[in-house]
């Protein structure tokens, strides 16, 4: 085999602790043993605990009421959800299954948000049932709220969704006018809702827009309470950033990023930003810090009296998992190694976003021994020749062999579980819950913890 393609520079992930020690212990072995050969995920508890902390403490240093819903849709383990029921936090659903999901792991239906477009008439019923707050996309479906609320006999709980300015194409939220009237029709006599505040989601990861946005909405709720409403709560949406490798790294890679580092030239067009600055709790305080015509965003907050919402997904479980896969066997390449592993790229989702799973890879080794490093990319199991984990041609120490395992770093936010299918009648990955050398598959419902 001639290796003459130019070696991209590694990328190593930013690792928690319980990570490095579960990878370096018997433990991996055992849970990979007990799977019976497929791909797995591992996730900790506890990180996304110490995660959703800070976010919180961050909150409180500013003086700033408010309150962390988890995004749901950013992982489907129940663990995550049984933490927030543990340390009083809320769960942001979109779909009867999230909802029915947070219910039956112990988180309140009020402490559960509502989000997304168009909610149908069944996930609406039962917000209302348990008293969840609900973000209101448009005029038609306050309408359909108001309507089940009267059925019900029960006030609606709700903020209204603002389509941000800046993006006046969005196909979420209320155009200024008629956020007004909705504002107004929500004040209209006999009217069975309660208006908490207001809502917005921003794409992109930067504090300031966020902090500005939240700032005019203190304008929309001294209006609404004129009207009588209590108008107390902003949710500013999720977008909080996460790093997952070092500054250098990160910027000596997208220096020299070449289509010669990939296979057959599959560079992708745009990436995650995969070093970023400020990232989780520091981005929320960059958020409450940031001044308006010289006043603190957490300033004006408290000056009103108005609760901050947070509704970070990939940010919570930042560092609180990872993938593994096994190798199955590995071939020579006119110009590097191909490695095929138990699985589909699937469940790194960023490839079938055509897009790439940046963070290197780590090998285990199922034997101890000297070896030359090597360069490889990677492919999943299925007969696609689409199915490929790492178009990136990354750097290993030792060639794989049947039987080891690929560990790919920090997948918790957004790469387990969003494409995952059973193509191939292959079953899905579990998930795998670890407290130190103790572990046990996630269920779906709670019915013994490790904890």
């Amino acid at each position: 085999m001639v290796m003459t393609e130019t070696l991209s520079p590694p990328l190593p992930a930013i690792e928690r602790p319980w990570a490095l020690a579960v990878r370096t212990s018997r433990t991996i072995w055992e849970i990979a043993h007990a799977i019976g050969g497929g791909p797995f995920h591992v996730v900790h508890p506890a990180t996304f605990a110490e995660n959703l902390q800070r976010m919180t403490d961050a909150l409180a240093a500013e003086g700033v009421a408010g309150t962390v819903y988890y995004g749901k849709k950013a992982n489907k383990a129940s663990a995550w959800l049984r933490e927030c029921a543990r340390l009083g936090s809320g769960v942001d659903v979109a779909s009867v299954p999230e909802l029915v999901h947070a219910l039956g792991n112990g988180v309140r239906g009020e402490a559960i948000g509502v989000t997304g477009a168009a909610k149908p008439d069944g996930l609406l019923w039962l917000a209302l049932r348990h008293h969840c707050l609900i973000a209101v996309d448009a005029a038609d479906e306050l309408e359909r709220v108001l309507q089940l609320a009267g059925e019900l006999g029960e006030p609606a709980e709700i903020l209204l969704r603002v389509r941000p300015p800046a993006a006046p194409d969005s196909r979420f939220g209320f155009a200024p006018e008629a956020l007004n009237a909705a504002v107004r029709r929500c004040a209209e006599p006999g009217a069975p809702v309660v208006l908490h505040g207001f809502s917005f989601h921003l794409d992109g990861y930067d504090p300031v827009p966020r902090a500005e946005l939240a700032a005019q909405l203190i304008g929309h709720c001294r209006a609404a309470r004129a009207l009588g409403h209590s108008a107390s709560k902003i949710s500013i949406g999720g977008g909080i950033a996460v790093s997952y490798v070092e500054a250098e790294d990160w910027a000596r890679f997208e220096a020299g990023r070449s289509d010669e580092w990939f296979h057959a030239g599959h560079n992708p067009a745009r990436t995650y930003p995969y070093h970023q600055s400020p990232i989780g709790a520091g981005m929320v305080t960059a958020i409450l810090r940031h001044e308006i015509d010289g006043r603190p965003l957490a300033d004006r907050l408290r000056a009103d009296g108005i609760e901050l919402l947070l509704e970070p997904g990939r940010a919570l479980v930042d560092g609180a998992g990872f993938t593994v896969f096994p190798v199955l066997g590995c071939k020579d390449g006119d110009e590097h190694l191909i490695t095929t592993v138990a699985g589909l790229s699937m469940s790194l989702s960023e490839q079938w976003k055509g897009s790439e799973f940046l963070p290197d890879p780590i090998l285990i080794r199922r034997t101890d021994g000297a070896d030359d490093p090597v360069r490889t990319t990677v492919g999943g199991s299925s007969c696609m020749e689409y199915d490929v984990l790492t178009w990136r041609t990354i750097q290993l120490p030792a060639r794989p062999v049947a039987g080891d395992l690929l560990l790919y770093p920090n997948t918790a936010g957004y790469q387990m579980d969003k494409n995952e299918s059973g193509f191939h009648q292959l079953p899905l990955p579990p998930k795998v819950v670890v407290d130190g050398d103790r572990w046990q598959v996630d269920t779906d419902y709670p019915i013994q913890e490790i904890r």
